[in-house]
């Protein structure tokens, strides 16, 4: 895809110290830098932006920073660092977005049961609390056992990964070159890009909806990547109708 771009370069390396650092200071990592849901104490409003920096695995970051490599370098030569810097960050915030009003509507229906049940807000947190420590919960008869899960799933689980911002990157080359020929690895066969990028996205939909993984691990952030690629797509599209010569990217 050409030569990588100096801000790219700068966006792995900044990639790969967070993820040294994680492995060196464990939970105090993810606590300070994983993105929680607001709800749970350990919430700070910069977990929005370094949340895009911390990966939960080796194989985690490799994916995303070789699809940065990739289409990062390209996507910023053609619309330059300014515009590239803010659909990486913007789509990262779109990804943060969908995933917490995603996680909102899970954890909410559990949430105002306990309430309609008599708890406080305090209590019901000591709820949750003690079901993580414990590593189970009281089943309360008049509230389905999955509601309760999914209440207290929210509120543990955090959100990480640059996934939300790269499927943003994804998305805007897509606009820009939805004919150029891409080739997946042991598949020899050239596929277009609006195909491929598009393909996937649709993947991860289905996935958020039936909360069925067909792709990779069962705790993906689908919504996040949802989210990335839509905020991706709409500003590129946008630019690209309104900002640029149209034909220069047939």
């Amino acid at each position: 895809m050409g030569r990588i771009t100096d801000t790219v370069k700068v966006l792995l390396i900044i990639n790969v110290i967070f993820y040294i650092g994680s492995l060196t200071l464990g939970d105090t990592a993810f606590e300070l830098f994983a993105l929680w849901f607001p709800k749970n104490e350990v919430f700070q409003f910069w977990q929005l932006i370094t949340h895009m920096f911390m990966h939960g695995s080796t194989g985690h970051i490799f994916f995303n920073m070789f699809a940065l490599f990739m289409f990062g370098s390209h996507l910023e030569s053609s619309i330059g660092q300014k515009k590239f810097l803010f659909i990486y960050f913007f789509s990262g915030l779109g990804a943060a977005g969908f995933q917490i009003l995603f996680t909102y509507f899970q954890f909410s229906p559990g949430y105002q049961a306990y309430l309609e049940a008599g708890l406080t807000p305090d209590e019901i947190t000591g709820f949750i609390k003690e079901a993580i420590a414990r590593n189970q919960f009281r089943i309360d008869p008049n509230i389905p056992e999955e509601v309760t899960a999914k209440m207290i799933r929210s509120y543990f689980t955090p959100m990480v990964g640059a996934s939300g911002a790269i499927f943003g990157v994804l998305a805007a080359f897509a606009v820009l070159y939805p004919n150029l020929p891409l080739y997946i690895i042991f598949i020899p066969i050239p596929i277009k890009a609006k195909y491929l990028i598009g393909g996937y996205f649709l993947i991860d939909l289905y996935s958020g909806i039936t909360g069925q993984a067909l792709l990779g691990p069962s705790n993906v952030a689908h919504w996040a990547h949802i989210g990335g690629a839509v905020i991706g797509f709409i500003t590129m599209w946008y630019w690209k109708k309104n900002s640029f010569n149209q034909h220069r990217w047939d």
